[in-house]
């Protein structure tokens, strides 16, 4: 299983990287960081194909693609979640376009377009939610299946921006201080916000990488590098606010406000299994996965 390869690791560009950046430049994590613009279902994806060997991505992604693939019969999924890497939930601010004075309040959502970066995103996945929070999903004997009247697949931040300014989707949903830069400059509107009932972000491994309960030792090496990168990353705040206002597209207000709301681990490896069957239930409740069809304990590799 050990090879001398660097681990090929994805992740997001974004604010939450900071301490994957501070574990590679102050700590060498020898690894090929990867990065997924376009999030964890380009991730899930990556990873059962084999271009990437682990990542770090949305918790209702990862459970609700593993959820998927159990029900389906295929109990392997392409991944094993390993680790935590961000114990807070998300906020996810939800927008529509500038000029689109038709759509007021999120209730005004309720049938609408809702454009995603891909099925099994965390976008795709929070909309249903949403749709749950909100009364919006139909009972379980109804025929009628989404609560939205399309699900637009746009893979990016800029084209699900574009795509409320043109009209080809009503809304989405993404980061909020990701999103916020874009509601300063007036190219989107935000209407509302919703945040995970789980906390937000997870590290997964390849099935390859991982013999029951054991992993790749170069899996061991980044869990210990990213927690020194935590560890750095609380105790030399000023140099993480300068790197996300320069390196990353937010301004210096907006990075100092988020570091007041993210709380990341002090230990990386292993998974709460509460989280995980929490997020399970949650989404069997919105109808994203079959209730009784999933089990919270073979997606996890506890450490």
């Amino acid at each position: 299983m050990a090879s001398t390869r660097p681990l090929r690791v994805g992740f997001v560009p974004e604010h939450f990287s900071t301490p994957i950046h501070f574990a590679k430049k102050h700590y060498g994590l020898d690894a090929e960081l990867i990065p997924f613009l376009s999030g964890t279902g380009h991730m899930i994806t990556s990873l059962r194909g084999g271009e990437i060997d682990a990542a770090i991505g949305l918790t209702e992604g990862w459970v609700a693609a593993l959820g998927k693939s159990q029900q389906s019969g295929d109990q392997d999924g392409g991944y094993r979640l390993v680790g935590t890497y961000v114990e807070t939930p998300l906020c996810w601010a939800i927008s529509t376009g500038a000029n689109r004075d038709e759509i007021k309040t999120v209730d005004s959502l309720q049938s609408g377009k809702i454009g995603v970066s891909r099925i099994g995103s965390g976008s795709y996945v929070m909309g249903y939610v949403l749709a749950d929070q909100r009364g919006w999903l139909a009972p379980a004997s109804s025929e009628q299946g989404s609560p939205y009247a399309d699900i637009v697949v746009l893979n990016t931040f800029e084209n699900l921006r574009n795509a409320v300014n043109s009209g080809e989707a009503d809304f989405f949903m993404w980061e909020h201080f990701t999103s916020k830069r874009y509601y300063d400059n007036g190219e989107i509107r935000r209407i509302g916000e919703i945040y995970t009932p789980w906390s937000s972000w997870k590290i997964a491994a390849a099935t390859g990488l991982v013999e029951g309960d054991r992993l790749d030792p170069r899996v061991h090496d980044l869990l210990d590098k990213l927690n020194l990168g935590i560890k750095y990353f609380n105790e030399n705040k000023e140099e993480a606010v300068e790197y996300i206002s320069t390196a990353l597209d937010y301004s210096e207000e907006d990075a100092r406000e988020w570091l007041g709301t993210v709380k990341f681990p002090e230990k990386t490896q292993g998974v709460d299994a509460n989280v995980i069957l929490n997020t399970i239930t949650t989404l069997c409740k919105a109808g994203v996965l079959e209730a009784g069809a999933c089990q919270a304990a073979s997606m996890i590799t506890q450490l």
